[in-house]
């Protein structure tokens, strides 16, 4: 008799962003025409695998996938580890663990960001097969040099700070603009280089506002036109939430310099993905499906080097991937005269 042929499940979970049907496309393709597996997706991240709510996956569903924003799956932040109010499914973890069982799933694969690997690696600690692959637009996840969605993320941010380099030097403006990143600095460190801003504000370096509005007022002294600000959401702000406006109202204080502030928010997470995501999307998707075939679990696909690998999701979870302080690019940007906050 011939080998069993393996069924798998993919799921994503936590926030959308671009790149998410290009790795289920890769998944799914692989696992069907490479290895010949019977693929199922799961509506509504790990929701789905409460309900067993799943959607068979063909080739003809999978056409037409790539460039597409969003997940065709739907997503959702459902924690099955996490008691939340108004639970009515008092073991959670046990009931995935019978719906894995009698779905008939020989693995899972998990797309999605810390809080997704982090709950992968428990589902795996309770005795499934699972691989994870990182996705978020941060670029915060711990064991890969990247994340799909983040290059995306990146290109929508730098064309925004572009446009707002016209209207700032029509006006002689001061402008902020906030970027997403939750913790991590690397969307507004990369955009704020990429598009020439003036002040890039991190949460991972410490700022001094007097620093700021000195540099600020020093480019308006030598008749500089204008300013752009860069703000991950991150920064330290103490009870404001909205860096950006807090940011921007410390610096129309303290300089008497006219500014605006712009928010870019979920902007950033929509659209087709760029051909870079793609790629990363259909290299992760691929692999993971490999992986699979090789019987190898309780790991995350990640790029090291331009190199695809794998790393343990126990290794994975908690753990953040931030900017390094004294990293290459931080320094690059201080000796060209960017003001990252220091004095």
């Amino acid at each position: 008799m011939g080998e069993k042929k393996k069924k798998i499940g993919i799921l994503s979970a936590g926030g959308d962003c671009p790149g998410i049907n290009a790795t289920i496309r890769g998944i799914g393709k692989t696992a069907i025409v490479e290895y010949g597996m019977e693929v199922v997706g799961i509506a509504n991240g790990f929701t789905g695998l409460l309900e067993k709510d799943v959607i068979p996956l063909n080739e003809s569903l999978l056409s037409g996938i790539l460039t597409l924003g969003g997940t065709i799956l739907g997503t959702s932040r459902m924690k099955p580890f996490k008691q939340q109010e108004g639970d009515i499914v008092s073991d959670k973890p046990q009931l995935i663990k019978q719906n894995y069982k009698e779905l008939g799933l020989d693995a899972l694969v998990c797309i999605g960001g810390n809080g997704t690997q982090k709950t992968a690696n428990l589902l795996h600690r309770e005795g499934l097969n699972i691989v994870g692959i990182p996705k978020t637009i941060d670029n915060d996840v711990w064991g890969t040099d990247v994340t799909f969605g983040f290059d995306t993320a990146l290109n929508i941010a730098t064309e925004a700070i572009d446009r707002l380099h016209t209207t700032a030097n029509s006006h002689k403006r001061v402008m902020v603009i906030e970027v997403m990143g939750h913790n991590a600095g690397w969307l507004a460190l990369y955009s704020g280089i990429a598009a020439g801003g003036d002040v890039i504000l991190i949460p991972e370096l410490d700022y001094d506002l007097d620093a700021v509005a000195n540099c600020l007022l020093e480019r308006s002294r030598k008749k500089k036109p204008y300013s752009i600000v860069v703000v991950a959401e991150g920064i330290k702000t103490g009870k404001k939430k909205n860096a950006g406006a807090y940011i921007a109202k410390k610096i129309r204080k303290m300089t008497g310099l006219e500014t605006r502030e712009t928010v870019l928010g979920y902007i950033q997470r929509g659209g087709s993905p760029t051909p870079g995501d793609r790629i990363l999307a259909t290299r992760y998707g691929s692999y993971a499906a490999q992986m699979i075939h090789q019987d190898v679990y309780g790991v995350m696909v990640a790029i090291n080097g331009n190199k695809i690998g794998s790393v343990p999701l126990e290794e994975v979870a908690g753990k953040l991937r931030l900017v390094e302080p004294t990293s290459g690019l931080v320094n690059k940007a201080l000796r060209m005269g960017v003001c990252l906050g220091g004095k």
